[in-house]
C-alpha cells in the first residue's frame, strides 16, 4: 500500500493466518464510549458523532441502550432518522421489553448479551446455564420475528468454557441470529489466547464472528487483530479508545493496523480520522495523551537531530507510514537538549538564511526552549520571522536592560524599566489598563517623549499553557514616523516589550536618516 513502510515479517503471519476478505466496523462510541466515567454526550453532540462516524465510513452504530430512559430511545430514533449510510444498532438484554425499547427506536440490527461465565451466572444473574440460554433463544426469536438483524453475545465470553460458547453460539444461530459477537468484557486475553478462541469458534460456527475487546492490559488492539487473523469479520471499536474502565480498542489502531500491516480492507477513510478523533475528544472533554498512535499530537512529531535529518531525507526512515494517510500533519519538535547543529540542519532545509543569521536562530530557539518543554516547528517559523524582521545590531540605538511589571485583581498594572538610550542610562515607571499598557508608558516616560501603540497584536503559536506567543506591533513618534516590531517568546510581557523595542530602534533609523538628508543636526531623543 502506497504510503505504508512496515516490516517484512508480517509477510509470513499473513500466510499463515484466515484474514477474512473484508472486515466490517461496528463503532460503538455513542453506547459503550458515552459509559466511560464523567463522559456524557448531549443529544447535539451524538448526532454530529453519528454524522462524521458515517462519513468516516463506518458500518454500523452502536447508538445507545436504548431502555435505559426515554431520553436514550428518543436519541437513538433521532439518529436513526438521519437517514445515515451506517446501520444503527441498539444494545438490549435478553429481556423482552428491552427489545421493544430497540424495535421503538427504529433500529435496523439488535445487540442482545447474556452473561455466560461461571462467576456471572452465580453472582450476577443468579440463573444456571440452562436457563440463560433459554432467554437467548427467545430473544433471538422476538427479534427475528420482528424482522430486524440480531446480533447475540455471550457476555465474558473469554472466561466461559468454550464448549457452552460453541453450544450457546450454535442455538441461536439455529434459531437465526446473523452474527457472533465475542466480548472480552473485562480485558483478560493476549493475542495468541486471542487467535487460538476465534479459530475454534470458526470452525464450529457458520455465522460471522464479530471481536468486542476492553483494554485492561492495554491488550484491546492486538486482540482484536488476531481475532480477525483468526477469521473475524466485524470488530466493536470506540473512537479514541473510549469505554468502561480502560476503555475498548481504539477504532484509529484497529482499522489503520488492517490496512496498512495487513491490506485487509474496511470501509473506512483512513484521512478523516484526526478530524472524527478531534470532534469525539471535544465532546468527550477526555484529552487524549500526546504519545496516543495514529491521532495523538506527538504521533508523527520528530525530535530535531538525527531523527529529523532522517525523516526530512526519507520519511520512511521514522515513519511507518505518512501522517496525511490518517489525517496527520508531520511536526519537528526541538527541546533544550536539541544539539545546535540539529536546529541549524533543520532551518537550513527549510530557510535560505545567512549563517549570521542562523547562528541567532540557533541561539533564540535554545533560549526558548530553557523555558519552554518543546520547541514545534511553528515556533521555529516564528523565530526565523523575528530575526529576518529584527533592527541589525548596529542600528539599535535603545536596549532594554531590566523590567519589572506588577499586577493583580486589586493592584493597578504598573512597570519600572531601565533602559540604555544612546549610551545613556534611563529608569522609568509607568501604569496602565494592563501589564503590556504599563510598560508602554513607562518606555515612553523613560525616553522622555511620546510613542504611541498604533497596533498590538497577540497570538499563541500552537496550545497549551506552554505556548509560545508572537507580539506584533506598530508604533508611531510625534512626528508621525511609524514601524513595526515583532518578537516571540513564552512570556506574554517579555514579547510585548521585545517587539516594542524593535518598533522604536526603526523608528530612531528612520529619524536619523530623515535629519541626515535634511542636514539637521541628529536627535538625542
Amino acid at each position: 500500500m502506497e504510503g505504508v513502510f512496515v516490516s517484512d515479517f508480517i509477510e509470513p503471519v499473513k500466510a499463515r493466518s484466515n484474514f477474512p476478505e473484508r472486515v466490517y466496523v461496528l463503532d460503538t462510541t455513542l453506547r459503550d464510549g458515552e459509559q466511560t466515567p464523567g463522559v456524557c454526550f448531549t443529544l447535539e453532540e451524538k448526532i454530529e458523532i453519528a454524522r462524521r462516524l458515517d462519513e468516516l465510513g463506518v458500518d454500523v452504530i452502536e447508538a445507545g441502550f436504548p431502555v435505559n430512559s426515554e431520553e436514550e430511545s428518543n436519541t437513538v430514533k433521532t439518529i436513526k432518522r438521519e437517514r445515515l449510510r451506517a446501520k444503527i444498532c441498539g444494545l438490549a438484554r435478553c429481556v423482552t421489553k428491552d427489545i421493544d425499547a430497540c424495535i421503538h427506536s427504529e433500529v435496523d440490527r439488535v445487540h442482545i448479551f447474556i452473561a455466560t461465565s461461571d462467576v456471572h451466572l452465580k453472582y450476577k444473574l443468579r440463573m444456571d446455564e440452562e436457563k440463560a440460554l433459554e432467554q437467548a433463544l427467545v430473544a433471538t426469536d422476538y427479534i427475528k420475528a420482528h424482522g430486524l438483524e440480531c446480533e447475540f453475545s455471550c457476555e465474558d465470553a473469554t472466561r466461559t468454557p468454550i464448549e457452552r460458547l460453541i453450544r450457546f453460539y450454535k442455538s441461536v444461530e439455529e434459531h437465526g441470529a446473523d452474527l457472533h459477537n465475542v466480548p472480552d468484557t473485562v480485558g483478560v486475553m493476549e493475542p495468541e489466547a486471542m487467535f487460538e478462541l476465534i479459530s475454534r469458534l470458526r470452525a464450529a460456527l457458520k455465522m460471522p464472528i464479530s471481536m468486542h475487546c476492553h483494554n485492561d492490559f492495554g491488550l484491546a488492539t492486538a486482540n482484536t487483530l488476531a481475532g480477525v487473523k483468526a477469521g473475524a469479520s466485524q470488530i466493536h471499536v470506540t473512537v479514541n479508545g473510549l469505554g468502561e474502565r480502560a476503555g475498548n480498542a481504539s477504532l484509529e489502531q484497529s482499522v489503520t493496523a488492517l490496512h496498512a500491516m495487513y491490506g485487509v480492507r474496511t470501509g473506512i477513510r483512513l484521512n478523516l480520522l484526526k478530524e472524527t478523533s478531534r470532534v469525539v475528544e471535544r465532546a468527550s472533554m477526555i484529552i487524549l495523551p500526546p504519545n496516543f498512535p495514529i491521532v495523538g499530537n506527538n504521533a508523527f512529531a520528530h525530535e530535531a537531530g538525527i531523527h529529523v535529518h532522517g525523516v526530512l531525507a526519507k520519511a520512511e526512515s521514522y515513519e511507518p507510514l505518512t501522517p496525511e494517510m490518517v489525517g496527520q500533519k508531520r511536526r519537528i519538535v526541538m527541546g533544550k537538549h536539541t544539539g545546535k547543529h540539529g536546529v541549524a540542519n533543520f532551518v537550513k532545509e527549510k530557510y535560505s538564511l545567512t549563517d549570521e543569521q542562523i547562528a541567532a536562530v540557533v541561539e533564540k530557539v535554545r533560549a526558548l526552549a530553557i523555558h519552554k518543554k518543546k520547541i514545534i516547528e511553528d515556533d521555529v517559523n516564528a523565530v526565523v520571522d523575528e530575526v529576518l524582521g529584527s533592527v541589525p545590531e548596529g542600528e539599535r540605538h535603545v536596549r532594554l536592560d531590566e523590567i519589572l511589571v506588577v499586577t493583580g485583581n486589586k493592584i493597578t498594572p504598573t512597570a519600572s524599566v531601565q533602559l540604555t538610550h544612546n549610551s545613556q542610562k534611563r529608569v522609568a515607571a509607568g501604569i496602565g489598563t494592563g501589564p503590556v499598557d504599563a510598560l508602554s508608558k513607562a518606555i515612553q516616560s523613560a525616553l522622555g517623549e511620546e510613542i504611541r501603540l498604533l497596533n498590538y497584536k497577540l497570538e499563541a503559536i500552537s496550545g497549551g499553557t506552554d505556548s509560545l506567543c508572537t507580539v506584533e506591533v506598530m508604533t508611531e513618534d510625534k512626528d508621525g514616523r511609524t514601524a513595526m516590531g515583532l518578537a516571540v517568546g513564552g512570556d506574554i510581557v517579555m514579547a510585548s516589550a521585545n517587539a516594542l523595542m524593535e518598533s522604536l530602534n526603526r523608528i530612531y533609523s528612520k529619524r536619523i536618516k530623515d535629519n541626515e538628508h535634511s542636514g539637521a543636526a541628529p536627535s538625542r531623543n
